[in-house]
């Protein structure tokens, strides 16, 4: 028997199917391949891709499953109106279906294939009509994070959301919702529509979206004000041309307004986002400079905060970028020397 001659013959997982696919399609173009392929073992190379089909096929059928939850939900919310606290142990046992559908849902969405399968089978619609105002936390905040999952990198999902008015009800969501987990998940899925999407952002845009991110700095939740900036930081770095949107708003005089709060994190992303603001931008860089707000103080007592604190390198870094493009050319104005 040839040396690994059991393992050709009987492989166990996709890689192995694959070889011997290659190895038939070499067959088939007149290269000899490694082990002649017997009728047994294309048998069940033949029985093997089969199975990985059905399993395709088998996603398919469970997420048209999960989607019957979801409608059943729906149906059930309107035959159910007027019947308060008659069902409490059932509707409980329906919360967490309807959660673990989302949940199964997104869990298939991180394949693209899959999400553009829940695009055709009307999922997604139904997400946004049913579940992203249902009155469960719970299932608001997986909607979200299941329209995030479908619209990462994929164009088509993220026109089709557009055209479904998504975002309005996600920027909804990010500014408004009680529960703070709804609110950063419904960022994360505006990220998705609007980055590398450019009818994403004009549609952002013209919603008002930069107010929301405004406003989500100033959140007491963290995680919200870390996305909020960390987005913004984003946009402004890739779209230039939004800075006199943003500029007009009031955004300088807000951001640095948000630098004077107790001192985190997320205030590395709004430097970076003021650094944005007044590279190659006369408007950016005289609201900066502006004395009312007094930032060429606060940046010098942040750089000595921050000086020799490993962890802040960035945030210094933005800080004396800041510094140096708003007040050092005035410094050298002044005293003849640049310091």
């Amino acid at each position: 028997m040839a040396e690994g001659g059991d393992n050709r013959r009987h492989p166990h997982n996709l890689q192995g199917v694959l070889r011997l696919a290659v190895e038939a399609g070499a067959a088939g173009d007149g290269q000899a391949p490694a082990v002649p392929m017997s009728e047994e073992r294309k048998e069940w190379l033949r029985g093997a891709l089969a199975e990985v089909s059905k399993g395709q096929m088998n996603e398919v059928e469970q997420m048209k499953r999960c989607l019957a939850v979801l409608q059943k939900d729906g149906m059930k919310a309107k035959e159910c109106e007027g019947e308060e606290g008659q069902r409490d142990e059932e509707e409980e046992d329906e919360k967490d279906e309807r959660e673990t559908a989302l949940e199964i849902l997104s869990e298939f969405c991180e394949n693209l294939d899959n999400a553009r399968d829940l695009m055709v089978l009307g999922g997604l619609q139904l997400c946004v009509s049913q579940c992203m105002g249902h009155v469960q936390s719970g299932v608001r905040w997986r909607a979200a994070q299941l329209l995030a999952s479908c619209a990462q990198n994929m164009p088509e999902v993220q026109l089709h959301l557009l055209a479904i008015d998504a975002l309005p009800k996600l920027l909804q969501l990010t500014d408004s919702d009680p529960h703070p987990t709804v609110r950063v998940k419904a960022l994360y899925a505006v990220s998705c529509l609007v980055r590398e999407q450019e009818a994403g952002l004009q549609s952002f845009a013209s919603q008002d979206g930069f107010s929301v991110l405004m406003r989500g700095m100033q959140s007491e939740d963290e995680r919200l004000r870390t996305k909020s900036a960390f987005l913004l930081l984003n946009l402004l770095s890739a779209h230039p041309e939004h800075k006199g949107t943003v500029l007009s708003m009031g955004m300088a005089e807000q951001l640095v307004s948000v630098l004077r709060l107790p001192h985190s994190s997320f205030h590395e992303h709004v430097l970076g986002a003021l650094c944005c603001l007044v590279e190659d931008c006369p408007q950016g860089l005289k609201d900066c400079r502006s004395s009312s707000l007094g930032l060429e103080e606060l940046l010098k007592h942040r750089a000595k905060d921050l000086q020799g604190r490993e962890e802040c390198q960035e945030e210094l870094d933005f800080c004396k970028r800041l510094q140096a493009t708003c007040f050092q050319g005035q410094q050298t104005d002044d005293s003849g020397m640049d310091r």
